[in-house]
């Protein structure tokens, strides 16, 4: 988005990713932060520092100023629980104090470390809570394991547990984020996810790209991801008291002549900022997924030293911006590019190509999207 300020384009903030922690208590085996390649996140500080989180809260107070409409700022890491109780008190005292409601406070976490004394906090600066969980243990439990190989599901559901069991954080819990194993049965995983009493539940696939496949994905033209998708559809469509799914909802939404709600699908432009432990300025860290660097701008901005005001008039920034919609030449005919938008763009790499390929999720995508169109027909056929 763009607002116009006294004769300027100055591009709006949607979404900033504040990574408190380079480090997690975890060692999930699909992490693209620490199992596809790049290994910056061994420079960063293992937490935010007060004085830089600071600088963050006071300049996303001015932004929010400038812009005048709303954005969220999203707790990331590594694990961001890992500040503990009182750095995190700080920080959300910090951020709140200059981010009134509208904006949106929330946290994206692993679970582990969800005690009552940080659900405290959670709930004193009305932060919203998405947990990451895979599914049922078993599925779960193949890669989200800690540092010893040990799974952590039974920790992660005592965490959810006691969120869901205090009337004052309830109301935080937006839901859970789950990362599809493509050789899963989606009835277990659906079912699993519904126990928790999650809200919404948000899917993910696994991150790859044209050199390096993501898991369980056979070639590029295979559809072991959408035809997942589509099997989960089928169930969420017959369930009579579903939760929401994202994904899902956002796709037929856009079938439907609405527009998405978040990046991945559809042709709308959000505007992402990451800041690190260290309070640099990166791009959208998915694109490590790419190659090392690949979220990295050529020249490096800094919280601490650069008015976000100027970075985000940047040339750097617009064509940062604009990647999204820089699709591959194929992609421009498609029928299905309104709804797909082209994929993340982290899934479009090719050491050939560059980013000037469909995303390696082309053929998935297409298969459920026509699964999507029939429904809708049937839905219309049985109308009529």
């Amino acid at each position: 988005m763009t607002a116009q300020l006294s004769g300027r384009l100055l591009r709006t903030v949607d979404t900033v990713l504040l990574k408190v922690a380079s480090r997690c208590n975890l060692d999930c085996g699909y992490c693209y932060v620490y199992h596809m390649g790049d290994d910056s996140w061994r420079s960063q500080p293992k937490l935010m520092s007060e004085q830089i989180a600071a600088r963050v809260a006071a300049s996303l107070g001015a932004q929010y100023r400038r812009q005048q409409t709303p954005f969220s700022v999203v707790l990331h890491g590594g694990e961001p629980l890992m500040l503990g109780r009182e750095r995190l008190a700080k920080l959300c005292g910090m951020l709140r104090a200059e981010l009134p409601h509208p904006c949106g406070i929330h946290v994206q976490t692993n679970g582990v470390l969800l005690s009552n004394a940080i659900i405290d906090v959670l709930v004193a600066y009305d932060v919203g809570i998405s947990v990451s969980i895979d599914g049922p243990a078993g599925v779960h439990d193949r890669f989200r394991t800690d540092h010893a190989q040990a799974g952590s599901h039974t920790r992660v559901a005592a965490g959810i547990a006691r969120l869901t069991g205090r009337s004052d954080a309830l109301p935080l819990f937006a839901g859970v984020l789950a990362v599809i194993d493509p050789t899963s049965d989606p009835a277990q995983v659906y079912a699993a996810l519904k126990t928790t009493g999650a809200p919404c539940l948000d899917f993910l696939v696994r991150d790859g790209n044209w050199d390096q496949l993501p898991f369980g994905k056979a070639g590029p033209s295979s559809i072991e991801y959408g035809g997942w998708l589509s099997r989960l559809l089928a169930l969420y469509l017959a369930d009579p008291e579903p939760p929401r799914i994202r994904i899902l909802d956002d796709m037929m939404r856009l079938l439907m002549g609405g527009q998405s709600q978040k990046e991945g699908v559809g042709n709308t432009d959000y505007g992402i900022l990451v800041i690190e432990p260290d309070g640099r300025i990166d791009k959208n860290d998915t694109l490590k997924v790419a190659h090392p660097g690949a979220d990295r701008f050529e020249r490096q901005w800094s919280i601490l030293d650069d008015p976000l005001e100027d970075f985000l008039e940047s040339q750097a920034f617009d064509q940062y911006y604009r990647q999204q919609s820089m699709l591959a030449d194929q992609c421009h005919d498609c029928p299905d590019l309104g709804i797909c938008g082209g994929g993340m763009v982290a899934h479009r790499w090719s050491a050939a190509g560059g980013f000037d390929n469909p995303t390696i999720f082309c053929a998935d995508q297409r298969h459920l999207i026509a699964e999507m169109r029939g429904v809708l027909a049937r839905m219309a056929a049985q109308a009529a």
